[in-house]
């Protein structure tokens, strides 16, 4: 599908609704009220990236941990359920990498629910990943108590 007509806005921190607001939109995946606040809460001191629709709609967001200069870490990343598989996590993983390359960084990293977990939404996720040039690396069964976590990482070029 085409991608929509977006506007990827970079904020240094701040913006909380965005993210709860998408974040609401996917209890599926960020269905824990305790792990929903934790991404709020860091969207105060991450980097934001939020993508809009030209009416002004927030439907995607990512939010970025700098490791160190040369790695990153996606913390966060949602796209409003409606808007899947129409180019928003595209255009917003283009806009994130393009910035992290022009300060040097060369590595961006990701975790998200391992293999081992059955769940057909992450199964979604984990292929999105892949195609955006994704590896995986490792999955690490006890990072996250009682889930698999998958870590997966993109040579940034």
């Amino acid at each position: 599908m085409e991608s929509p007509r977006l506007r990827i806005e970079r904020h240094a921190s701040g913006d909380r609704d965005a993210v709860r607001t998408i974040l609401e939109d996917l209890p599926q995946w960020f269905g824990r009220p305790d792990a929903t606040e934790a991404y709020v809460t860091a969207a105060d001191t991450l980097p934001n990236y939020v993508a809009i629709t030209p009416a002004g709609e927030q439907i995607g967001v990512v939010l970025i941990e700098q490791h160190f200069p040369e790695t990153a870490e996606i913390h966060l990343m949602a796209v409003k359920r409606a808007w899947h598989r129409q180019g928003v996590g595209k255009a917003l993983l283009t806009e994130v990498e393009g910035d992290l390359l022009s300060r040097g960084t060369r590595m961006l990293t990701v975790k998200t629910l391992g293999e081992a977990d059955p769940d057909e939404g992450y199964r979604r996720t984990r292929l999105f990943y892949g195609d955006q040039g994704f590896v995986r690396l490792e999955e690490l069964p006890d990072l996250w108590p009682g889930t698999p976590c998958l870590f997966m990482a993109k040579l940034l070029l």
